[in-house]
């Protein structure tokens, strides 16, 4: 976390990743985005970075000026216990964007981006269980613990109110960006300035790439690591992992207001 100038507004910290160990100055960020791994923040953080207001983070948190915002992101915030009250005690009225998406796919998601870096970890089937027999799902694996959002949401809302925090759908943030984007800009108090003009999808990846309207230039899409073909999974282990999810969603639409619908997702398949 980097200081920000006395006379500057309050920052917007976007986060995805472990909070810093020291408790930064009163200036600091007022406003926290948060996520887990496995998610398609990469388009999110690309369309802010289009908004005259706000400066995205490179090296280190560059000085924020009056009219403007400052955003990081980093992967693993929300499943952090300790990041809530480290955030919280650095500048209590900081925002927070959490990126959500199914959590079985998003297992699936992390599975195979990790096995892209260690091919000789166990199958997904293998890791998923304790006991496979009597259907005992291994909560403790990060990859399946991660998903349990309902969890890590009732950390968090020890110390920052709902009103705080914004959830945007990982699979909308596919299928319509601009109508995502739409949402948080208005959560920023920014003019929306990110619109359906500024996306291309890219039918190769699967997913929306950011463009300017008034350039030529090649839209920027998301880089190798994303988009990568998942393994065929057992569909019976599939159909576990949503049976056990099942309360666990339906307890985070209940604490967030909001229905993703994953379930009826999954029915349409």
């Amino acid at each position: 976390m980097s200081r920000v100038q006395e006379e500057a507004k309050p920052e917007v910290l976007w986060s995805l990743g472990p909070a810093g160990t020291q408790h930064p100055p009163p200036d600091s960020p007022s406003s926290t985005c948060t996520g887990q791994e496995g998610h398609k923040v990469s388009p999110l953080a690309q369309s802010l970075a289009n908004t005259p207001p706000l400066l995205l983070r490179r090296n280190v948190m560059p000085k924020t000026l009056d009219g403007q915002i400052t955003m990081e992101k980093t992967p693993s915030y929300f499943v952090t216990n300790e990041a809530p009250r480290r955030i919280h005690s650095m500048a209590k009225d900081t925002k927070l964007i959490v990126v959500v998406r199914n959590p079985v796919t998003r297992a699936i998601s992390d599975y195979t981006q990790t096995l892209s870096k260690k091919p000789e970890i166990p199958t997904f089937e293998v890791l998923a269980f304790k006991n496979r027999t009597l259907g005992l799902i291994d909560a403790s694996w990060s990859a399946i613990r991660i998903g349990i959002y309902a969890l890590h949401l009732e950390n968090w809302l020890q110390y920052f109110p709902l009103s705080q925090i914004l959830f945007v759908s990982g699979e909308r943030l596919i299928t319509d960006p601009a109508g995502e984007m739409a949402k948080v800009q208005d959560f920023l108090g920014l003019k929306r300035i990110v619109t359906e003009k500024h996306f291309y999808f890219n039918k190769t990846k699967g997913f929306p790439c950011l463009k300017k309207p008034e350039d030529s230039s090649a839209p920027r899409c998301l880089g190798k690591s994303k988009g990568r073909t998942h393994p065929k999974i057992d569909p019976d282990v599939i159909h576990r992992l949503r049976k056990f999810y099942k309360p666990f969603n339906v307890m985070f639409y209940q604490m967030t207001g909001q229905d993703f619908q994953w379930e009826q997702e999954e029915s349409d398949k």
